[in-house]
């Protein structure tokens, strides 16, 4: 099984959108291996809703959390403590796009991180970027922690509106590869993500 982690220099910068890509594209399964703010939404069902693949399969969450918070808080509030030990690997032997939640430093419990999660799994990882103010220092310091772990880096995807400066920065500072661009989209649907498969199919 190949296992690629989808992980993003912040909160709602485009992980989901960029790990439906990935899923349509690798013709892969998806997984989430821990889920809040179920109350309100779901990040598996609406991937599925985005992936036509006919050979992808949604694995269940490990953890599936009500509220809209991180990990680690929302599991507290319904007196849950998320154990990494309890997070295994779905079975399959198809590649796996794994999405995190949030950065790389959103606490799972009151010692681990999402990118202890990466380093459980062994994974190979994509850095979701986003342009704003501030994310050039959140790029950089999301690589240099996940080279200072030895985790295997493919590269970068940048989603959303273009900004040169900010990205040659990024990349010429990092050495990292950029391996593609999901831009501002009206509103996504399956047919926008079907749309970048090609681009994204030699990952």
């Amino acid at each position: 099984m190949r296992k690629i982690f989808v992980t993003g220099i912040g909160t709602d910068v485009g992980k989901t959108v960029v790990s439906a890509v990935l899923t349509q594209a690798l013709k892969a399964d998806y997984w989430k291996p821990i889920q809040t703010g179920t109350e309100y939404d779901n990040d598996t069902e609406r991937v599925k809703k985005l992936v036509t693949s006919p050979s992808s399969v949604f694995h269940k969450e490990a953890y599936a959390l009500k509220a809209s918070v991180a990990p680690y808080a929302a599991a507290k509030a319904e007196n849950i403590r998320i154990d990494l030990e309890n997070i295994r690997l779905p079975e399959t032997s198809n590649t796996l796009i794994i999405e995190g939640a949030g950065g790389l430093f959103v606490p799972l419990n009151e010692k681990d991180f999402v990118i202890d999660l990466i380093t459980k799994f062994d994974a190979e990882t994509i850095l979701v970027v986003q342009n704003y103010l501030g994310s050039i220092n959140h790029t950089l310091l999301s690589i240099e922690a996940l080279k200072s772990r030895n985790i295997k880096l493919l590269g970068i995807i940048i989603s959303g509106v273009e900004n040169v400066m900010s990205e040659e920065s990024i990349l010429q500072q990092s050495g990292i590869k950029l391996l593609g661009r999901l831009h501002k989209e009206g509103s996504i649907t399956a047919e926008v993500i079907k749309k970048y498969e090609t681009e994204f199919s030699t990952i």
